[in-house]
């Protein structure tokens, strides 16, 4: 990732925190955990502001430099087809995130 990462809110440089399994999918009434267990997770690298508190995430890949003008891309879990990332549904297959 980037290594001068500047927060949106207060322009701090942020600090790594390293990265994060993130469950994705939710317990449910009827199936409990089992969806959990189907979606599986998400790496994240987490980055925190010190000076103001602010969070954020970013997708655990290695950082291209080339990529600074281009839209992120990210994988759906249905179809595992990529895809830009402010697509509010998979674009191949019509998931809804």
């Amino acid at each position: 990732m980037n290594k001068d990462l500047r927060c949106l809110r207060c322009g701090a440089k942020m600090e790594d925190m390293g990265t994060e399994n993130f469950q994705l999918g939710k317990t449910g009434f009827f199936l409990g955990d089992l969806p959990n267990l189907i979606s599986g997770a998400m790496k994240l690298s987490v980055y925190r502001c010190p000076a103001c508190g602010k969070v954020e995430f970013f997708s655990f890949e290695p950082f291209d430099e080339d990529c600074e003008d281009r839209i992120a891309q990210i994988t759906c879990p249905r179809c595992k087809q990529k895809h830009d990332m402010d697509y509010p549904k998979c674009p191949h297959c019509g998931y809804r995130y």
